[in-house]
């Protein structure tokens, strides 16, 4: 089964890191969080990837021309141009590089790979969010209802703390950001049939996949909910990065499920 990413946006929220790089290339513990989320994948048996690419899509085709290098002990005889390669340590990715164009919107990146699904159920993510999801149990939910496509979905914690008083301002109780406030969000994660591509027909270039498509596919009962209660993130902005990283740092990140 493929799964698709999406990794060709600007991330302008993130401009500290993306001036010179696209996202999905921005690194949690060394590594970028593209390949956090293929590693994700990768444990539950999901290794056969298309990556639709579109800002600065040629560092992420570099690297992973040059991956297995980045992952191996190597001699090199400058003069001869010599190489031997000692030890590597790399993962079973298939990874299928798509120029999906830069100023097109996430429909229209989907769209563009249609061919490369084999026209086959697949799977479809964002190339900035990470998640201790468990992927069979959401195989499973989709398959069992029979509809076109299926997302996770995820409670948000809320911003700021509650606080309960009575009349005369007396504080009663304190609740240090409770989770959420029974709203549930598009987290990605997505599992499709290649019947959403009939709700893909016209130029899509400039359509954002949860607005029109989505809406459509909703609306003629063809989306259901995933509903993960565990740990989810979306690095949307610099302080994501941060917390991201110290996560990862403590040794207790929760999306290294491998």
């Amino acid at each position: 089964m493929k799964t698709v990413i999406l990794a060709g946006g600007l991330g302008t929220r993130l401009s500290e890191e993306t001036t010179s790089r696209p996202k999905p290339m921005v690194e949690i513990g060394g590594k970028p969080i593209l390949w956090h989320i293929m590693k994700i994948y990768e444990t539950w048996g999901f290794d056969d990837f298309v990556i639709c690419l579109g800002y600065k899509g040629n560092s992420i085709k570099e690297y992973f021309i040059n991956y297995y290098l980045y992952n191996s002990d190597i001699t090199v005889e400058v003069g001869t141009n010599k190489m031997e390669i000692h030890y590597s340590s790399t993962e079973s990715f298939k990874v299928t590089l798509i120029d999906t164009g830069l100023d097109t919107n996430t429909a229209g990146r989907i769209k563009r790979i249609e061919k490369y699904t084999n026209n086959e159920t697949f799977m479809l993510t964002y190339g900035d969010g990470l998640s201790n999801i468990n992927l069979e149990k959401l195989l499973k939910y989709h398959q069992s209802h029979g509809r076109l496509a299926t997302l996770s979905t995820i409670q948000l914690p809320g911003r700021f703390g509650t606080i309960d008083f009575d009349k005369n301002g007396m504080v009663n109780s304190f609740q240090e950001k409770p989770k959420g406030d029974g709203i549930w969000i598009n987290g990605g994660f997505f599992v499709l049939e290649p019947g959403i591509f009939k709700y893909l027909d016209g130029d899509m270039d400039t359509v954002q996949w949860e607005k029109q498509p989505l809406t459509k596919i909703a609306a003629d009962n063809q989306l259901a909910a995933f509903r993960h209660h565990s740990f989810w993130k979306c690095m949307d902005a610099m302080r994501d990065r941060i917390e991201l990283e110290e996560l990862w740092q403590s040794g207790n990140a929760p999306w290294k499920i491998w």
